[in-house]
């Protein structure tokens, strides 16, 4: 059962999308901001297959958190979710590290293909 950890500081937002790849079988663990998700990730020495992460949160967004979650996990796929243009943009210098950037607001159909895609690329 593959494990996820998803950071998203809007409440609504975590929540949905943990239910959402929960209905495929995929393990949660949920953080508010990046500080959080880098924390968990930290303490569980690494131990998920796949980081979801918004980029725009408080204390350290997503791109921070990508950035310090490839440099110590390199083996960690990382999928990166916006409501944001502009964030989008800011994402696109990190191709090599992040294996997509899902669009603000998707459906729970469109988390769980972006999911399941980037956990298959993990295992190519």
């Amino acid at each position: 059962m593959p494990k996820i950890l998803i950071a998203d500081d809007e409440d609504s937002m975590r929540t949905l999308v943990a239910r959402a790849i929960a209905m495929d079988g995929h393990e949660t663990v949920t953080a508010q901001d990046g500080a959080e998700a880098l924390e968990i990730l930290t303490r569980e020495d690494g131990a998920f297959d796949l980081l979801l992460t918004d980029i725009q949160m408080p204390v350290m967004d997503g791109i921070a958190l990508a950035l310090s979650a490839a440099r110590d996990f390199p083996g960690l796929t990382i999928l990166l979710m916006t409501g944001f243009a502009d964030q989008r943009e800011r994402a696109s210098n990190l191709n090599a590290l992040v294996h997509d950037v899902v669009t603000k607001p998707f459906s729970v159909a469109d988390i769980r293909t972006a999911v399941a895609d980037a956990l298959a690329a993990k295992k190519r």
